[in-house]
């Protein structure tokens, strides 16, 4: 494949996953605290793209939302979204694939290193994202307490993020061959 394009091809596919980011981010799932698959979008990207790639594609996702396309939960944009309380969220999805990137040289494509790559992945945003809920909280509202930022924000969220990371996991290995099949083609 030409590097021209090679280059194109990896430009389509960071594109194509983030509208993926963003359909899933659309998905609500409606339980006592509803949830989207927007985290099962942020693995699978991972997952198929690497870290390099994964991470461009998470900043296309966040840059398409800061200047007001509607590509978040409940179909939601703008700086607003990104300086409140649940932006530190998506923006701790950047820290996950710098981490993910960095990663990725020493554990490669092993299917146990990507788990750990997901998984530390998913503690990266989950630590960024509560620190930035408690600092613009504190701001806004008032002083709130880890425990209570936690009850509200993580873990609620934990068994469906780790079944959203599995299933990214076991699907991210066939979309992978699907697409390196029709990159040659």
């Amino acid at each position: 494949m030409t590097t021209t394009r090679s280059k194109t091809y990896d430009m389509i596919c960071i594109a194509m996953f983030a509208v993926v980011m963003a359909v899933c981010s659309w998905i609500s799932i409606p339980t006592v605290v509803p949830f989207t698959m927007q985290t099962f979008a942020l693995f699978l990207t991972f997952g198929v793209l690497g870290g390099k790639k994964g991470t461009l594609t998470v900043v296309v996702y966040v840059l398409l939302g800061a200047v007001g396309i509607p590509v978040f939960a409940g179909f939601s944009s703008g700086l607003g979204v990104l300086m409140g309380t649940t932006g530190g969220y998506i923006l701790g999805f950047l820290f996950s694939g710098l981490l993910y990137w960095m990663l990725e040289g020493a554990l490669g494509e092993k299917r146990w290193g990507q788990a750990l790559m997901m998984l530390l992945g998913m503690i990266t945003y989950y630590i960024f994202g509560t620190i930035w809920f408690m600092v613009v909280y504190a701001n806004t509202t008032g002083a709130v307490g880890l425990t209570a930022v936690l009850g509200w924000c993580v873990v609620p969220f934990l068994v469906p993020d780790f079944i959203k990371m599995v299933l990214a996991l076991v699907l991210s290995g066939r979309l992978k061959k699907i697409l390196q099949h029709t990159s040659r083609a």
